[in-house]
């Protein structure tokens, strides 16, 4: 039963990793708050699709306005009830990529996206080369680690 409770935990509540890219909220309707999927960042938008490929919303580089990066820490406490008390020490930071832009029906939309760590890097380089803005640190740290990774 164990196994199974921590099987079936949220991917909110761990958060995204590999390639993951989770909607934590906007002004976007077509996509569901907290909705996994990629961020494709080839071609000539940024186009955020859902893990089922039920929903997809594009951001034109052309038509993104601001890209603010911040980070926020959080403890492992889910698991660390049901898996280790050592897991209470450790600390998952959790990233996040703001993007304003303009849709097609030129209203202006905002959409936060939860990165996994491993794009975090990738992923800013390639918006702020894309798109030509310069991404917004929420803190130093923030860009430090956004710089180091």
């Amino acid at each position: 039963m164990l196994l199974l409770f921590v099987l079936l935990l949220p991917e909110v509540l761990l958060g995204v990793s590999g390639k993951q890219v989770r909607y934590a909220g906007g002004t976007i309707a077509e996509i569901a708050q907290n909705a996994v999927g990629v961020l494709d960042l080839s071609d000539q938008a940024a186009v955020f699709t859902t893990k089922n490929g039920k929903a997809k919303v594009s951001m034109p580089y052309a038509a993104i306005h601001s890209l603010e990066y911040g980070q926020k820490a959080g403890r492992h406490v889910a698991a660390a009830v049901i898996i280790s008390p050592l897991f209470l020490f450790s600390k998952k930071r959790k990233h996040f990529l703001t993007i304003e832009f303009t849709d097609a029906d030129s209203k202006k939309q905002g959409a936060v996206f939860e990165l996994s760590k491993g794009i975090v890097s990738r992923t800013l380089g390639t918006l702020e080369t894309r798109t030509g803005k310069q991404i917004v640190y929420e803190s130093d740290e923030a860009r430090r680690y956004a710089e180091k990774h």
